[in-house]
């Protein structure tokens, strides 16, 4: 019997369940093995070989090499394991979180620093369906 996750229902929600972690579980040791420094060497010098010795989705793979932290969240990563590859590009995890919103690293600052992300659009998808 599937649990109720209420949380499907808000745009742009990504929580990291038992559902996820078995989805995303090669990807995240795979992120996890970034941690030594000659992984992260052999990562760089040939990134598809390298994630070849992990059995990933190529769906996950090709993920990786985009960069499209989104889609490997959709995928199982966990948003922390994930940092490791933006570290090993020598990314912050203010900048990597800007590329996540569609925004520049300052711009995302700006609106953290001023709040955060407005509510307006971002309530319950079933609610927006009431309006319409």
């Amino acid at each position: 019997m599937a649990l109720d996750k209420p949380y499907k229902d808000i745009p742009g929600t990504r929580i990291f369940d038992s559902e996820r972690a078995s989805q995303g579980y090669h990807l995240n040791q795979f992120c996890m093995s970034l941690m030594k420094a000659e992984n992260r060497e052999r990562f760089k010098a040939d990134q598809r070989a390298y994630m070849d010795e992990w059995p990933m989705t190529e769906e996950q793979k090709d993920a990786v090499v985009a960069r499209d932290l989104n889609r490997l969240m959709d995928l199982g990563g966990n948003i922390y394991v994930l940092a490791k590859i933006g570290a090993t590009d020598g990314l912050t995890f203010q900048q990597m979180a800007g590329s996540m919103t569609g925004m520049s690293e300052q711009e995302y600052r700006d609106m953290m620093v001023n709040g955060g992300r407005s509510i307006e659009g971002n309530r319950y998808l079933h609610e927006q369906e009431d309006k319409k």
